[in-house]
């Protein structure tokens, strides 16, 4: 069990890393992003496996963090379509 709770925690440090390192790139900040979820997801399950509860909140869980991507993946496109790429840098609005 600990295993699982060191490889939840891991992750979730490795991501936060690559979410600081590569914050120029709209799609890399996504996948990060996206890979913060899951190891929360590891880590949720990993606990109410423990307490042998019910899962229904993981459920709830994955259901926003699926609401959250697709949320990404539109302002993604529509900035894309509309700039061209996903630098950051080629905004002018944020700058």
């Amino acid at each position: 069990m600990s295993v699982f709770l060191f490889s939840g925690f891991t992750m979730f440090i490795i991501s936060l890393l690559v979410f600081s390192m590569k914050r120029k790139h709209l799609l890399l900040m996504l996948l990060s992003l996206e890979f913060m979820v899951i190891s929360v997801y590891l880590l949720l399950f990993t606990y109410f496996n423990c307490l042998d509860n019910d899962f229904f909140f993981s459920m709830v869980f994955l259901t926003f963090s699926v609401c959250e991507g697709v949320l990404g993946l539109s302002v993604l496109v529509s900035l894309i379509r509309t700039h061209g790429n996903d630098y950051f840098q080629s905004f002018s609005v944020l700058w």
